[in-house]
């Protein structure tokens, strides 16, 4: 038992050393940024969102749903706009750095165009801890539907591998995936804002069908500039492009089954209210109540 405690007490303080000379790896620039220094927060606040889908439908199960419609609105308008933010920052400060789309290294220097894409990005791993309130509000209205595998899963998730970009990559190649996610999360946010007016808005709405699509296409972008920069030798960290490639192979298997069930169940309809991960939609089952309560009074 002695010889056992002993090996283990090795292996942790192995693990910790380990752990300490990443550190001395990490990026200078975010050092004291909020919660940038230790994984704690971070790991604590995915522990708590995680706590919060066990419990939360549990709690409301025998509670009427809320509504929620005056918080929805602003809620995703204000997470659009913060997305848009995001977006053209690393744009912007990507373009005047003439930064490559197929290979940037991560250069720790301070002028201020990298500094912009390096505060863009710490507000992209910000933002991911700010959309865990879709979740909660998923709790808050009883839509148990929503709380899919997939959903809580990109959501944890992306809040923790963001933590280790910023504290060790936030700037080279790790713009382009937070600048096109962010872009697409625009159109998102803006959807599901939008779509809580009601149906006199939501048949405007024409482009929430693409969103899934361009979701598929940009992960299947991020796998191959993942496979690309290891077959080219890209100066960009490899541990990160082999994180990159098996991150990305989750979300196609998983958004692909997603699909492919949609569209197996729901014929030309597929696309009509879909949750892609987050956000706060009507779901198809809803688009049919509707059409035959129209029916009813036409």
């Amino acid at each position: 038992m002695a010889d056992l405690f002993k090996a283990n007490n090795s292996m942790f303080q192995q693990a910790y050393d380990y752990y300490l000379w990443t550190l001395t790896l990490s990026d200078e620039r975010t050092r004291g940024w909020a919660l940038v220094d230790s994984p704690v927060p971070t790991l604590l606040f995915t522990a708590l969102y995680l706590f919060l889908v066990w419990i939360g439908p549990k709690i409301m199960e025998k509670r009427e749903p809320f509504k929620l419609s005056v918080l929805l609105v602003p809620y995703n308008m204000s997470m659009a706009a913060l997305n848009m933010y995001i977006a053209v920052q690393l744009l912007t400060a990507s373009t005047r750095l003439r930064y490559s789309y197929i290979c940037e290294p991560c250069r720790q220097k301070h002028n201020p165009d990298e500094l912009q894409i390096a505060n863009a990005v710490w507000w992209y791993y910000f933002s991911k801890l700010l959309e865990f309130c879709d979740t909660f509000f998923f709790i808050l209205r009883k839509k148990k539907n929503q709380l899919s595998f997939l959903h809580v899963y990109h959501h944890s998730t992306m809040f923790v591998l963001w933590w280790i970009g910023i504290k060790w990559v936030p700037s080279g190649s790790t713009f382009l995936p937070a600048m096109v996610n962010s872009s697409i999360h625009v159109l998102l946010y803006a959807y599901y804002g939008l779509s809580v007016l009601g149906p006199a808005v939501t048949k405007y709405l024409w482009w929430k069908k693409y969103l899934t699509i361009l979701q598929l296409i940009q992960f299947t972008c991020a796998l191959i500039l993942g496979v690309n920069g290891i077959r080219t030798g890209c100066e960009f960290p490899l541990w990160m492009h082999y994180t990159l490639i098996f991150y990305m192979l989750s979300f196609i298997v998983l958004f692909g089954n997603f699909y492919v069930k949609a569209y197996m169940d729901k014929g030309n309809q597929v696309f009509f209210g879909m949750d892609v991960g987050c956000g706060q939609g009507n779901t198809y089952e809803n688009k049919l109540v509707q059409n035959n309560n129209n029916k009813k009074y036409n």
